[in-house]
């Protein structure tokens, strides 16, 4: 007879323990340790059920030489979507599994039918809605004008159901939205605790596999905007693609977290409109806005243009920074958009190596947009614009500055730098400041921009601002 067993899980991290604690002595969060309690003889025999039934012509009987598999890039599906594909690494791969986070109401489903849209023009796709009824997934299709004979949609919560189906009759593709609404009959725990997520995510990974499917799965987040559930869920799929973006604001930002078949640094940006996500192909115009609009206009102090992205994907942003004098005996240091240390970080920098004092000074620095920065490459266009407003100086417009500080006031080296300076010379910018060495250039860069490289940053700082008294601190 079977022995039942109780367990004590954390909803957050998925730390197990045998009693009941209040606190989760592994991530430490506090009330989130659930009861669960499991067959173990029912666990077994399930397990080895699901390995058995995902068996199928495709599997091998044992080892084979490398050279001998065949792999292309020639296989990959392309989602209809290009800034989609390139952030996939060339399109979705057959058999792999990607999970899709996002906050609440961001576009995950919207963009996914998107993608059914394309693929299901010539393969069937499988769409599998966890917590909307078929009627309403065609509401939003007919919205998207998707009108597909191959695209089929399945409002099925059990797993077990769900697994029968996909290795039944398999499809081209297969979208799960979302993990957390579904469950396992064998599991007395509620849809969306860690053991449910963890069951139902291994039996579609074992379908994947088994049969060449390219699987999407849509996985929630929490509050502090991490994926919601086990972080196993992230090691057992292959990609894991972040939706970021405000319900309040215009734009959404997808980026790959982890790919096991492409790059991480690529991101897509679209936009929200009445027939769904659109790919914004000029994302740096949108982000600027009308600061190059009016030729001869200095800029407001406070404010740089910087760059960022690798590859094919390169964003100009504008920084604002704003420094102002407190009574207060610990003066505020505020970073929205960049990392909070790395502003610590260059305000050091700027009082010892540029006599800029702000120990009486709040500090407040926003990347204009909403955007996560992380480039180390902004570290000089950040100075600057904390600099130019602790001095109330304004700068010229057409300037574009890269360059990563480091602790001594040196500007070192960034990667890709041609192609941050192109993108700067086809928005029109006239001038740019880089890390003084040798770069090897084309002429379309160096012919439309006037480059300069400097040594220090308080060599950038006396040629952003003419004239300015700055007196560095050489003190040991």
């Amino acid at each position: 007879m079977a022995r039942a067993k109780s367990r004590w899980i954390c909803q957050e991290c998925g730390f197990q323990t045998s009693a009941f604690l209040g606190r989760c002595t592994d991530c430490g969060s506090w009330n989130s340790l659930v009861e669960e309690k499991i067959q173990e003889d029912s666990f077994v025999q399930r397990r080895l059920s699901v390995a058995t039934s995902t068996k199928t012509v495709n599997a091998h009987a044992g080892p084979i030489l490398l050279n001998k598999v065949t792999a292309s890039d020639a296989d990959r599906m392309s989602t209809g979507i290009r800034g989609l594909d390139e952030v996939l690494g060339g399109g979705l791969v057959p058999g792999s599994v990607c999970l899709l986070a996002g906050d609440p109401g961001i576009g995950k489903s919207t963009l996914l039918l998107q993608v059914a849209k394309a693929i299901s023009k010539n393969d069937k796709v499988l769409y599998v809605s966890g917590e909307e009824s078929a009627a309403q997934v065609q509401l939003r299709a007919k919205r998207l004008n998707i009108d597909s004979e191959f695209l089929y949609v399945d409002a099925e919560q059990n797993i077990s159901s769900i697994h029968e189906r996909i290795t039944g009759d398999p499809a081209r593709l297969v979208i799960l939205d979302s993990i957390q609404a579904v469950y396992h009959p064998e599991i007395t725990s509620a849809p969306g605790s860690v053991s449910q997520v963890r069951e139902c995510a291994q039996a579609l990974v074992n379908a994947a596999k088994a049969n060449n499917i390219a699987t999407i799965i849509v996985g929630h987040v929490n509050k502090e905007g991490s994926i919601a559930g086990p972080r196993v869920l992230e090691h057992m799929v292959d990609v894991v693609l972040q939706f970021e973006g405000d319900r309040t604001r215009q734009l959404r930002i997808i980026r790959a977290a982890k790919n096991r078949f492409g790059s991480t640094s690529e991101i897509a940006i679209f936009s929200m409109a009445e027939d769904g996500l659109n790919e914004v192909d000029n994302p740096s115009a949108i982000f600027l806005g009308e600061r190059l609009s009016q030729p001869g206009r200095q800029a407001p102090s406070g404010t740089a243009v910087i760059a960022g992205g690798e590859k094919n994907r390169t964003l100009l942003l504008e920084v604002q920074a704003l420094v102002t004098n407190t009574s207060n005996p610990a003066p505020r240091r505020v970073a929205n958009g960049w990392d909070y240390n790395r502003l610590l970080q260059i305000i050091a920098v700027l009082e010892k190596k540029a006599g800029l004092f702000m120990g009486r000074s709040d500090v407040y620095v926003n990347v204009v947009g909403g955007l996560e920065f992380e480039d180390p490459s902004g570290d000089l266009g950040i100075s600057t614009a904390i600099a130019t407003s602790l001095l109330d100086r304004s700068i010229d417009p057409g300037l574009v500055i890269i360059g990563e500080v480091g602790l001594t006031g040196e500007i070192r080296p960034v990667a890709h730098l041609e192609m941050k300076l192109k993108e700067a010379a086809k928005l029109g910018f006239t001038r740019a400041i880089v890390p003084n060495g040798k770069h090897s250039l084309g002429n379309d860069v160096t012919s439309k921009l006037k480059i300069t490289g400097v040594q220090s940053l308080a060599d950038a700082l006396a040629l952003v601002m003419p004239g300015a008294n700055l007196k560095p601190n050489n003190a040991s």
